[in-house]
């Protein structure tokens, strides 16, 4: 059995883009960030539930402001360095953002915003915690599931094997704009919550949703059209494409049921 898991650990190692990842937490073994999220899972959808059953929804309203506040400032520095990263420093070469060298005097600059974005997403994981331990059962959709383990876990295996940085910097700009505004929305929501009918502009946070993956997808779909000579993997392009494909159906369905459809209705 021992001779088995060092075998399965060996082909692991040979699976390594960079070899950074060897020396980094939660990115030297598979092991850690998929037992993360089989207990991510597991907690959601049967410990948490169980555990709550014959008890009294917590209150974490103070907990939550100030995690919407470290969210804010989170997301918000990444968004401003990788901003600059990229148009400022001119990092990469837009038509075609390939992971830079191991030897490139910026790699270590990537390799770091690469590394806090990754755990960004981990910390992300909270938000559905909080909705079980508040009893928030109806908020737990399998959109808000998938997005979050698959966050995870796709970071994961994409720094693994492909690298830091590079075409996935969009996403980090992207992404991390998104849940400025998010997080900003259930800032304000939790501080007055009689004003939460009243936020409008709620609605909009998911059409922005929508439009970053709209983004990945175009990005995807103008290196492989316009710019086929582009290095980045081909299966990648693809994974993405099919990836962001899937989350504009799902949040496209979200928002007509959610915004759409009771408007229909009251017509």
């Amino acid at each position: 059995m021992h001779a088995s898991n060092s075998s399965l650990f060996n082909m692991f190692e040979l699976w390594r883009a960079d070899p950074w990842t060897a020396e980094v937490y939660l990115l030297n073994s598979p092991w850690p960030v998929t037992c993360l999220c089989t207990a991510y899972l597991l907690f959601v959808y049967k410990i948490g539930p169980e555990f709550m059953k014959h008890r009294k929804p917590y209150n974490l309203r103070n907990i939550i402001l100030i995690y919407n506040i470290c969210q804010m400032i989170y997301n918000g520095s990444i968004f401003l360095m990788v901003f600059y990263y990229i148009f400022f420093e001119g990092t990469y070469d837009i038509s075609c953002m390939h992971t830079l060298s191991v030897d490139h005097p910026k790699k270590r600059i990537e390799r770091s915003i690469t590394y806090i974005f990754f755990l960004n997403k981990i910390f992300d994981l909270l938000d559905t915690i909080f909705f079980v331990l508040r009893k928030s059962y109806k908020q737990i959709t399998f959109l808000h599931v998938y997005h979050h383990a698959m966050m995870v876990y796709f970071m994961y295996w994409v720094i693994r094997l492909y690298g830091t940085g590079g075409q996935y910097s969009v996403m980090g700009i992207c992404n991390t704009a998104v849940h400025f505004l998010m997080y900003f929305y259930y800032f304000n929501a939790g501080l007055r919550p009689k004003m939460k009918m009243n936020l409008w502009w709620k609605r909009y946070i998911t059409i922005a949703q929508i439009v970053q993956f709209m983004i990945y997808l175009v990005q995807s779909i103008v290196v492989l059209v316009f710019n086929p000579s582009c290095h980045f993997p081909l299966f990648m392009q693809w994974l993405q494409i099919f990836q962001a494909s899937s989350m504009i159906v799902m949040f496209g369905n979200f928002y007509y049921h959610a915004y759409i459809k009771p408007k229909q209705k009251t017509e």
